[in-house]
């Protein structure tokens, strides 16, 4: 690990502290595995646009990718099977990323996005989005944004006193989380029948009928904020060992900390606006990327490339797992999500921190 500097200890000893750089030294491990999940992002991919009512060879998928082939086929994966994958791929890495960075300003494993509340802010404000005529586009999207970041506000600020820590802000999000659904139930319970459908098929977390318009605000967000996230991983990688090593590292730590809260709520709210609140990928993501890369840290590529796979296996499974029954994203992922969220519980009571 890169050391930027040695303090001096009582009894002559040398206290070593850990560069920010060292989030930047990429090791082998890592490297293999963000390609390993890079393969299998592109396996899922591959499959997503093949396999549905008319099942197609990949090499012709393939060769329409390359806008090689027959009509028919053009029609079915550019119009129809495209747009449904990219919003997963996207959507996916934007949680798994928001996950991280979460769980690393936190130093909580619990801490995630659809846990704390800020998912429940951007789906609050979304619904009520959907209601009021605004289905998608760039209505959808700048509400799902104010919600989230006014979400992540607010726990900030509740959480405040002469500074944040993690442990505050995990328990007044898991308050503002609570206060969300609320406003939420109340918004369906005001809704029309069709309307409140509607919004209960979104808030389940869902890839259905997603087109060109839910891509391109996706894409243009995505171009922005993942620059943010690299300028910033730097205090990303410093925050992970506390407040108190991040201040002898020099870090601005409550400034880095709003930062990348406002990063990783954007994040959560315009993967919320592009397929509704999926459930336990920003927990999940993050989890397998660190277990696999044995990081302690945050690992930003294997959790946005996990995040992907999570949401392209469980869309695929959700298709075709139940002959005549298509089960939404959120469906799926919930249900392998909440054991993985009971099994981390389990670990931090064992661990004694509980949670």
């Amino acid at each position: 690990m890169a050391i930027k500097g040695d303090l001096p200890r009582p009894g002559g000893l040398v206290l070593r502290l850990p560069s920010t750089r060292a989030c930047w030294i990429i090791r082998p491990r890592t490297i293999l595995v963000a390609a390993v999940l890079a393969v299998a992002v592109a396996a899922a991919f591959v499959a997503e646009l093949t396999f549905g009512e008319m099942d197609l060879p990949p090499a012709e998928v393939i060769a329409a990718l390359a806008g090689a082939g027959s009509p028919e086929t053009m029609l079915v994966v550019h119009s129809l099977r495209l747009p449904r994958a990219l919003v997963g791929v996207m959507c996916g890495a934007a949680f798994g990323i928001a996950g991280a960075i979460f769980q690393t300003l936190t130093r909580n494993p619990l801490a995630s996005p659809d846990v704390i509340g800020v998912s429940a802010g951007a789906g609050t404000a979304a619904t009520a989005a959907l209601l009021v005529g605004f289905g998608s586009g760039l209505g959808l999207q700048t509400l799902a944004l104010i919600g989230g970041l006014g979400a992540a506000a607010l726990i900030y600020l509740l959480a405040w006193k002469q500074g944040t820590t993690g442990y505050r802000i995990v328990l007044v999000g898991i308050g503002v989380a609570a206060l969300c659904a609320s406003a939420t139930g109340y918004l369906l319970l005001k809704a029309g029948v069709y309307q409140a459908q509607q919004a209960l098929m979104w808030l389940t977390g869902n890839l259905n009928a997603r087109d060109w318009e839910h891509v391109w605000p996706l894409a243009v967000a995505l171009a922005v904020l993942l620059p943010c996230v690299l300028v910033l991983a730097s205090w990303l990688g410093g925050l992970q060992f506390g407040d108190d090593v991040a201040t002898l590292l020099g870090l601005p730590v409550q400034r880095a900390r709003i930062a990348l809260l406002i990063v990783g709520a954007a994040l959560v709210s315009f993967a919320t606006a592009g397929a509704g609140p999926i459930a336990f990928v920003a927990l999940v993501a993050p989890q397998i990327a660190r277990r696999l890369c044995a990081a302690s840290g945050p690992v930003l590529l294997p959790s946005a490339l996990a995040g992907s796979l999570v949401v392209l296996a469980g869309d695929l499974a959700g298709r075709h797992l139940l002959a005549g029954t298509e089960l939404p994203v959120g469906v799926v992922t919930g249900v392998l999500g909440a054991p993985v969220l009971l099994w981390l519980l389990n670990r931090s009571n064992r661990a004694g921190s509980g949670g």
